[in-house]
């Protein structure tokens, strides 16, 4: 009888070792990436004419960041955030729907993936929401390529001979067209957000028992607007956006209700933030002031994305975080958490955040974050290529910013600490130059030539956008072609058949 006695105290004195360090043992990871959302429709960074309690309530719980980095459109962050990659090693550095233009599509063959990462390491993976990468006419297992075990995905605006198709497929919110394992359809009736927002918290449910990473790229809040199931009287824009904002705040609290249900809470780090600042033509007053919406721009208001890390007990609660993050760095941070390792023969511009988010470093090891990216791709001949030859991009340290041009000079450097509308260029400013000549010094680093997307091209369906533009001569800043003339010369067409025999 003692020996049995002896046995349950050793076997619960294991257990209660292994319920301690449960939440720093491959925790399980959900990032939540909103679409078109800034800081200021936020009530915990100041945002004002907004309720946002279940978004506040994480924030309290954990780490909110006020200099984390996206880039300033959909592609470019969500193709950085998957590949621990920036856009001009990437070659997303612009927008591209590929259902709708069809030709280029993020290539699992030619590109890291955070998620196949975490999956190695021994995760369940899922996703839910909006990808827009891939076509899933052509690939339908492109999520499972990318390295998901199960997913749910509004297909995108899909481009098609079909008369109608395309109205269809355009539907993310009311009637949505969805695509799972079981292929794409209408749901009619039904409100999207509600059925991606089930689909995590049913992953959750079915994978509870070992880690889990899910990624949660939302539709809301961009466009169209529309009303909610919560305010279905919304009719004005403002309305109809302010009602989509809380309604991501809603969905949020059913994620956290779930996890502890399942009593899995301290187990699983939520990460919140956005893909780019808000729509342009929406503005709202934070902290005082009016910020309008900066998606697509490289001001703080279109790359300084809300950022919220929360895990009871194993991330400080109610921590303000001035470190510097960035897009980049989710796929080695999330990977150091799982205690796995990044896919070989990549080169990745991402540092870990793990001892910032747990509280041990205040600072990151970063010295400086980027912001890069936006508008339409050019499509050419021999397929999606960026506009630029070497993009214009910012870059900043903790207090200083600087804007570089395309000619890859500096145009512009802002001290964030004083001049949060950015409008003082203190570029020539002698008192700044030790801090200027720090940035510029980075600028060499950086390649000379942005890459294009790399993928394996496919034959074409028929409704695809059609090009005969010569690749590259277009491009502006091209050192044949500074202007970035779209004209074709003698010269380009002599390039253009050059192309055509490679």
């Amino acid at each position: 009888m003692k020996a049995l006695w002896i046995a349950i105290a050793l076997a619960t004195a294991v257990f209660s070792q292994l319920e301690a360090r449960e939440p720093a043992d491959k925790p399980n990871i959900i990032f939540i990436l909103l679409d078109d959302l800034g800081k200021e429709w936020l009530s915990c960074y100041g945002g004002e004419n907004i309720k946002t309690p279940n978004i506040d309530r994480l924030a309290k719980s954990g780490m909110q960041f006020h200099n984390a980095y996206s880039m300033p459109q959909c592609t470019p962050s969500r193709a950085c955030f998957m590949t621990g990659q920036y856009p001009f090693r990437n070659g997303w550095v612009n927008h591209w729907d590929a259902p709708r233009w069809g030709h280029g599509y993020f290539d699992w063959t030619k590109n890291p993936s955070v998620a196949r990462s975490m999956k190695s390491a021994g995760y369940a993976t899922g996703v839910a929401g909006k990808w827009q990468l891939n076509d899933f006419r052509v690939h339908p297992d492109a999520m499972v390529k990318h390295g998901f075990d199960a997913f749910c995905m509004w297909t995108g605006a899909e481009g098609s001979e079909e008369k109608g198709h395309m109205q269809i497929s355009t539907q993310r919110y009311w009637d949505p067209y969805i695509h799972t394992k079981d292929g794409s359809r209408t749901y009619m009736g039904k409100f999207g957000p509600d059925i991606y927002n089930q689909f995590v918290i049913d992953f959750i449910g079915a994978n509870k028992e070992k880690p889990f990473f899910i990624y949660y790229p939302m539709a809301l809040p961009h466009g169209p607007l529309v009303h909610t199931p919560l305010k279905p009287g919304a009719k004005t824009k403002l309305e109809k956006h302010v009602a989509m904002v809380e309604y991501t705040d809603h969905l949020l609290g059913k994620i956290v209700e779930k996890l502890e249900q399942e009593k899995i809470r301290k187990n699983t780090i939520i990460v919140w933030t956005c893909d780019n600042g808000t729509s342009g033509g929406i503005s709202n007053q934070m902290n005082g002031r009016m910020v309008r919406g900066g998606k697509a721009k490289t001001t703080e208001n279109g790359v300084n994305t809300p950022f919220i890390v929360s895990c009871p007990g194993l991330v400080p609660s109610d921590k303000q975080s001035e470190a510097l993050i960035d897009f980049a760095d989710m796929h080695q941070t999330f990977v150091e958490f799982a205690g796995g390792k990044m896919e070989a023969g990549y080169t990745y511009d991402g540092v870990s955040q793990k001892d910032v988010f747990l509280g041990k470093a205040e600072k990151s090891s970063r010295d400086w974050i980027l912001g890069m990216g936006s508008h339409p791709a050019k499509l050419t001949e021999q397929g999606v290529e960026n506009v630029f030859y070497f993009r214009d991009r910012v870059i900043r340290n903790e207090n200083y910013k600087l804007f570089i041009g395309p000619d890859r000079k500096p145009q512009k450097l802002i001290d964030l600490s004083k001049d949060m509308a950015e409008e003082n260029n203190l570029l020539n400013d002698p008192e700044y130059k030790g801090v200027c000549e720090a940035l510029i010094a980075q600028i060499e680093k950086f390649p000379m030539k942005d890459q294009d997307p790399r993928y394996e091209r496919l034959q074409l369906v028929g409704w695809e956008k059609v090009s005969k533009a010569p690749s590259q001569i277009h491009k502006k800043g091209h050192p044949d072609n500074p202007g970035g003339s779209e004209k074709t010369t003698q010269k380009e067409s002599k390039i253009s058949k050059k192309n055509k025999t490679q």
